[in-house]
């Protein structure tokens, strides 16, 4: 499953996350003490940064053809897929479509997606 964004571990469990200067919202899709239903089945906790274990933000990355890729989403059996090699010539070679100068990023089947593996960074 594509997970990509902030992320934040408290109190031993790992949140999906959404930085507010001093404070972070912690959001789940179980009730919890303290969370908030902000609608159905999806859960809000404010929580000052400082009580974190760890606060940072997940990418999924992977390869095509060898070609380093981040993926961004999911639907059905393709994934969005953004070339991340920094060589115009090798991203349009994936069949990627340019959205912009540099940039190659389109729907591709996941079973075209080789690597795949969560990266933190954070602290």
């Amino acid at each position: 499953m594509i997970a990509s964004g902030y992320r934040a571990r408290w109190q031993g469990t790992e949140y999906e996350a959404s930085p507010d200067g001093a404070l972070v919202r912690l959001y789940g899709s179980d009730q919890a003490p303290g969370f908030d239903e902000v609608r159905p089945g999806r859960y809000r906790r404010i929580v000052p940064v400082t009580e974190l274990e760890w606060f940072g933000y997940l990418h999924v990355t992977g390869r095509i053809d060898g070609a380093p890729v981040v993926l961004l989403a999911e639907r059905g059996d393709e994934v969005l897929a953004e070339y991340v090699g920094g060589r115009g010539p090798v991203g349009a070679a994936l069949g990627l479509p340019a959205v912009e100068p540099g940039v190659y990023r389109g729907w591709v089947p996941r079973a075209r997606v080789a690597d795949v593996m969560p990266r933190r960074t954070g602290s």
